[in-house]
């Protein structure tokens, strides 16, 4: 977790040196508390920038609100943020976002290095990464699983992100377990949602779940691995001892 000390001092640096700062990449926990913790700043702006609107690791920014506020209709400064191209044949062996995390981790790369990997399948992915990391493994082999791939420095237009897409689900289901409620907003059949919680690809509120029995309470977030988002916003018990569920679906 990135302290409130850590975090006053960055804003202190901003402060005397009037440019811009950034951490390196955080998860989402880090940055949503220290959004909250700083909300409200006369004198600085804060940014958390991933890439694409679905980015779940960030950087954090700071900036002058007055440079904020003159940056002709953008959130801010530019974020400091760079493409690594991952192509290998993974047709036997798909590659998963922690396996490809790991590998390049072998390389050296740290944490804060690291945004997130945009996979495409059997032909590899795109990595999101400081410039620094980019600079440092352009034109590197990376054995990821099985497979030998390699790493090459793309241009940022290579990433189409889709627009954060948000709507509202209505269900009714026999209990608020987890399973049950994350099937009906995700549109996966129960049995599964439960495999994918097994295997560790659920979090709820960013945190590993691995029991599909876990109960849900109002207002938890369920992410599921390259789907997005799910938020419990309404819970009504019915006379026929049912849930009648509204969701918030993120994707």
């Amino acid at each position: 977790m990135l302290s409130p000390r850590a975090l006053q001092e960055l804003a202190d640096r901003c402060l005397r040196s009037r440019q811009p700062l950034w951490t390196g990449f955080l998860p989402p926990p880090v940055w949503e508390d220290a959004l909250g913790r700083l909300e409200g700043l006369e004198e600085l702006e804060l940014h958390a920038e991933g890439g694409h609107p679905r980015a779940e690791r960030r950087r954090l920014g700071f900036s002058l609100r007055q440079a904020a506020d003159d940056a002709s209709g953008t959130a801010g400064p530019s974020p400091p943020l760079a493409l690594l191209d991952l192509t290998g044949d993974f047709l036997f062996d798909p590659a998963r976002a922690s396996t490809v995390t790991a590998a390049l981790q072998q390389l050296g790369a740290t944490a804060e290095d690291l945004g997130d990997v945009l996979l495409r399948g059997d032909r590899g992915g795109l990595l999101i990464v400081t410039p620094e990391l980019q600079r440092r493994l352009d034109g590197q082999p990376v054995p990821v699983g099985s497979v030998d791939a390699r790493l090459a420095a793309a241009p940022w237009e290579r990433l189409t992100p889709q627009p954060l897409q948000e709507r509202t689900i209505s269900t009714v289901e026999a209990s608020l377990r987890l399973d049950a409620v994350a099937s009906a907003g995700f549109g996966l059949s129960r049995s599964r949602l439960a495999d994918l919680i097994r295997q560790g690809r659920v979090r709820i509120d960013w945190q590993t779940v691995t029991s599909p029995s876990r109960e849900l309470r109002l207002g938890q977030r369920v992410q599921l691995e390259g789907r997005g988002e799910l938020e419990l916003i309404a819970a009504e018990l019915t006379r026929r001892d049912r849930w009648r569920l509204q969701l918030r679906r993120r994707s």
